[in-house]
C-alpha cells in the first residue's frame, strides 16, 4: 500500500490549513497514495485558542476532509480539535475515505516538559484501528509516542501499520527522542510505524531551545517492522512518499515474536 505523510506547518487559521491540507491530498493523490497523513493539529496550530475554533465531526473543517477524500478516492488522517466538555476539546484524528469514517481522541495528553496539554484537551480512551485496502492501521497522536502499550494494542488487533500524526515540542534532545521513539515503537509491536509530524512555524529556530508551544520539528519518518527507517524528511515542508508491505510486519513477527513471548 503506497502512503504519503505530509509534513505542513499549520497556521493559526482553520480554513487557510483546510485548504493546504486538501492540496497535500490532491499531492499525495498524483502520486499514487492511498492512505494519506496529515499532522496532529492540521486544523489548526498550538498556542491558538482551541476552544473558540473546535468544530465537530461533521462540522465544515472535517467535510472538507471528506470531500476531498471522496475527490481523490484516498483515506485521509487529519489532526483536528472537536468540542469536549467543561470547556476542554478533544485532540482529535478524522480518518476518513473509501469504507472508512471512525476518529480517535488522543490518550496521553501532553502534561511534560512544562506544557500542560490536560488544561485545554479532554483525554481519549479509545483504541482505534481502521482497515484501508485490507490492511488494519493503528491510530496514535503525538505524546502517544511514549507508551509503547498502545503500540502493541495496535498489533493485538491485528494491526501491521500504526500512524503517528504529531506536532513534536521542540527542546534539548527533543529531536533525538523522535528518532529514537519511532524506531523504538516499530520494534516493540513489529509494526510499520508512519510517524507525521509538524514543520516547525519558523526553520530559523533551533530545535534544542525549548518552545512556549509543541509546535513541531519536522524529520517525519517512515519506519519498517524490524526498526530500519525507509524514508525521513528535514526540518521544512515536505512530502514524503513510501510503500508499506503487512507481509514484511508477519514475516519480521515470525523471527523476532515479541509479541507471542510477552510475560506481562
Amino acid at each position: 500500500m503506497r502512503i504519503a505523510l505530509c509534513q505542513m506547518t499549520a497556521s493559526t487559521d482553520p480554513k487557510e490549513n483546510l485548504v493546504d491540507v486538501q492540496d497535500q491530498v490532491r499531492g499525495a493523490a498524483r502520486a499514487g497514495a492511498r492512505l494519506v497523513v496529515l499532522p496532529e493539529a492540521a486544523m489548526v496550530r498550538f498556542g491558538t485558542p482551541l476552544a473558540e475554533v473546535a468544530e465537530p465531526l461533521d462540522g465544515p473543517w472535517a467535510e472538507g476532509v471528506r470531500a476531498v477524500a471522496r475527490e481523490t478516492g484516498t483515506t485521509v488522517v487529519a489532526g483536528m480539535f472537536t468540542p469536549a466538555p467543561g470547556g476542554r476539546v478533544a485532540n482529535t484524528l478524522l480518518a476518513t475515505g473509501p469504507g472508512v469514517e471512525e476518529s480517535y481522541d488522543k490518550i496521553h495528553l501532553y502534561d511534560a516538559f512544562g506544557f500542560r496539554e490536560s488544561d485545554t484537551v479532554a483525554p481519549g480512551h479509545r483504541v482505534v484501528t481502521i482497515d484501508v485496502d485490507d490492511v488494519r492501521v493503528g491510530l496514535a497522536t503525538c505524546y502517544d509516542l511514549r507508551f509503547p502499550e498502545l503500540f502493541r494494542a495496535h498489533a493485538d488487533a491485528g494491526a501491521t501499520l500504526s500512524l503517528l500524526p504529531a506536532s513534536w515540542a521542540a527542546g534539548p534532545g527533543k529531536r533525538a527522542q523522535w528518532d529514537l521513539l519511532v524506531r523504538a515503537r516499530a520494534l516493540d509491536a513489529t509494526v510499520w510505524v508512519a510517524a507525521v509530524d509538524q514543520a516547525a512555524p519558523d526553520p530559523g529556530i533551533d530545535p534544542e531551545e525549548p518552545a512556549q508551544a509543541p509546535n513541531g520539528v519536522g524529520h517525519t519518518a517512515l519506519i519498517g517492522p524490524d526498526g530500519t527507517v525507509r524514508g525521513q524528511l528535514g526540518s521544512t515542508p515536505d512530502l514524503l512518499i513510501g510503500d508499506v508491505d503487512p507481509e514484511e510486519a508477519r514475516r519480521v513477527r515470525r523471527a523476532v515474536a515479541v509479541l507471542d513471548n510477552r510475560k506481562l
